[in-house]
């Protein structure tokens, strides 16, 4: 078994290799209570229903799939679950899926009596590399995503390899994408360590050592700016125009999918601005098709503006993006004009 020690508003541990089960015994007899945020699918495929059924201070939240699940009228239907459960601030709440799950479960924790104890259990390799893992937690409005929310850490991060098991390659690869860009900003071994694996199914093969440096980044970057007054932006590295595309699909594409298109746009972005090398550009688009990723999208550019200007860096009418220099050299990018972007847009294209 691994840790990873991160330091936030409180210090926890994220923990991989551990068995969930085990965890859900152990959170429940340290706390009065626990209320358990899952969806129908981890219920059925994990059994999680017969682990907690001896739980006796165990109440069960059945959250929809995917990005629906980050709406406010979920969220009252989990306050209000909540207060019928009777829970205090001695209780605790786990979120037991993917990325969405423990945003949605971290806000509901944050939320609740301003803020009770939480524990993730993360499913997928995005939410086990990124989602999870500094606090972040929140849900979506209409106008963009994860604009409402709060910094609220878990107490832990527990990652049960074997759910990687029955994780399709295509989500696989979604989490990949989060992989490779804390390489490109951080950790250039992740790109090595990819650049070896041909195949979707070779990469599940050291998703292990993936999870491992991709976490450090992450826990000494949050450790360094829980709040994101700057640093942690870095870790946004292609999410702009990526939540953009997301956004305009309905949450149809995965969110690793939107980011690798996100990737490519300020891979192509830092080459105009900062003189980035076309071959860093060269190895995100060889990198990202390798694992089956999309590289570019055919959405007309004028509503992706529209949505990149709620993007949460943005400062005022400035878009703010996060480019590179070289590789782990990543750098702010400040009111960027529309022409550049535009102009980055139909380079990404071609």
């Amino acid at each position: 078994m691994r840790h990873i020690t991160v330091n936030a508003e409180h210090q926890y541990k994220v923990h991989i290799g551990e068995r969930f089960e085990g965890i859900l015994n152990d959170v429940s007899q340290s706390h009065a209570k626990i209320f358990v945020l899952s969806t129908q699918y981890i219920v059925d495929t994990y059994h999680l229903e017969q682990f907690l059924h001896p739980l006796e201070n165990s109440t069960l939240f059945i959250v929809p799939d995917g990005e629906g699940q980050k709406d406010i009228s979920v969220l009252e239907k989990i306050w209000q679950a909540m207060g019928e459960a009777g829970l205090t601030r001695s209780d605790a709440l786990i979120a037991i899926g993917g990325g969405a799950t423990t945003d949605l479960g971290g806000f509901a924790a944050a939320t609740w009596l301003r803020g009770i104890t939480w524990y993730a259990i993360p499913t997928t390799l995005a939410a086990m590399v990124d989602a999870s893992v500094g606090g972040k937690t929140g849900i979506n409005s209409h106008v963009g995503k994860n604009l409402i929310g709060s910094f609220h850490s878990p107490t832990g991060v527990h990652i049960d390899l074997r759910f990687l098991n029955t994780l399709s390659d295509r989500d696989f690869s979604a989490g990949l994408a989060e992989v490779i860009k804390v390489g490109f900003i951080r950790d250039a071994s992740l790109l090595e360590i990819l650049q070896n694996q041909n195949t979707v199914e070779a990469a599940r093969g050291v998703a292990e050592e993936l999870i491992f440096r991709s976490i450090t980044v992450k826990a000494d970057v949050v450790s360094a700016d829980f709040q994101e007054s700057k640093l942690r932006e870095i870790l946004n590295y292609g999410h702009t125009f990526g939540h953009a595309i997301e956004k305009f699909s309905h949450y149809d594409i995965r969110h690793g999918e939107a980011v690798s298109i996100g990737l490519v746009f300020a891979a192509e972005l830092s080459v105009k601005l900062l003189g980035l090398k076309e071959e860093v550009v060269d190895l995100h688009r060889s990198l990202l098709q390798q694992f089956a990723l999309p590289i570019k999208t055919n959405v007309a550019f004028a509503p992706l503006l529209e949505l990149m200007r709620s993007d949460k860096k943005a400062r005022g009418a400035s878009l703010r993006f996060i480019g590179l220099n070289s590789i782990g050299n990543p750098h702010w990018l400040e009111d960027v004009s529309t022409d550049v972007l535009a102009a980055t847009y139909e380079r990404m294209s071609i």
